[in-house]
């Protein structure tokens, strides 16, 4: 079985969606520090669906504002910036990584219900460890396996020898992918990032959420990623095969100065929000 490139596979994606217009604009006007509500209103306002998701989103009781909102400017206000970028970025992908991916054993909706977990635990650890962007947080967790969608649709044969190499050999899902395939879905995930222009912390992030050790351009929100995928792993939530012999590194915990008591005060909130569907952006 011949190995190809990262870029090869690249090459061939031809069903990666490019962010619409009026997405990409989002995420410009939301990393502008000149952007002004009525900028992001604007844009949002383009997009029936993206605008209903927004003040659904802002009348949740996730936020818990006491008067009802109605327009988009006044829920960018309760919001915020990042909140707004990955609202709209939670949109745009949802429906690719609802797919269901064979090749790692999980079914329709197992990868988004899966990645919108880890995205609310990253930005619960965020909190926990006062990082500046919680919001930030959360796109890495909801994005940090979008490489499995290319690596499932484009390498089906490669797939079926990684899940066997992982079941006789047992290794992690990752050390299999890189022996059988070459590179594993952290670092295809992060080529697709570049393809949408995504800022490179969260390139990074996506990466080497696995081997948070790697991390150089932002250690923290890498150490971040990597312990809200655990976090998803210790619940067991749609875990498919690549759960098995799930490799988790302690040094992203004393990166961010959490001990196991934080991390299990941790889990008992992602619990409590996992019960509250407005934590969700879906």
């Amino acid at each position: 079985m011949k190995k190809k490139s990262i870029q090869e596979v690249i090459d061939r994606v031809e069903d990666i969606p490019a962010f619409p217009m009026t997405v990409s604009r989002i995420i410009q006007l939301t990393e502008d520090p000149e952007s002004t509500v009525q900028d992001i209103e604007k844009e949002i306002t383009k997009d029936q669906s993206l605008t209903a998701r927004v003040l659904r989103f802002a009348n949740s009781t996730h936020y818990g504002y006491a008067r009802k909102i109605s327009t988009i400017s006044q829920a960018t206000v309760v919001l915020g910036f990042q909140a707004i970028k990955s609202i709209a970025l939670a949109a745009t992908v949802s429906k690719m990584m609802a797919q269901e991916l064979p090749g790692y054993s999980m079914e329709k909706k197992a990868l988004w219900n899966q990645s919108q977990t880890c995205a609310i635990a990253a930005r619960l650890i965020a909190k926990k460890t006062r990082y500046p962007k919680p919001d930030e947080a959360y796109v890495a967790g909801l994005l940090r396996d979008v490489g499995k969608v290319v690596m499932n649709h484009y390498l089906k044969e490669q797939m079926a020898a990684v899940q066997d190499t992982v079941n006789r050999e047992k290794v992690s899902f990752m050390e299999a992918e890189e022996k059988i395939i070459g590179f594993h879905h952290g670092q295809i995930g992060s080529k697709i990032a570049e393809k949408w222009n995504l800022p490179k912390d969260l390139v990074e992030a996506i990466a080497h959420h696995h081997e948070p050790e790697k991390a150089s351009a932002n250690k923290e929100l890498v150490a971040i990623t990597h312990l809200a995928d655990a976090m998803v792993m210790m619940l067991g939530i749609q875990m498919g095969a690549d759960g098995l012999q799930y490799s988790f590194s302690t040094r992203a915990m004393e990166m961010l100065n959490l001990t196991e008591i934080h991390m299990q005060e941790l889990l008992s909130q992602l619990i409590d929000l996992m019960k509250d569907e407005d934590a969700y952006n879906s």
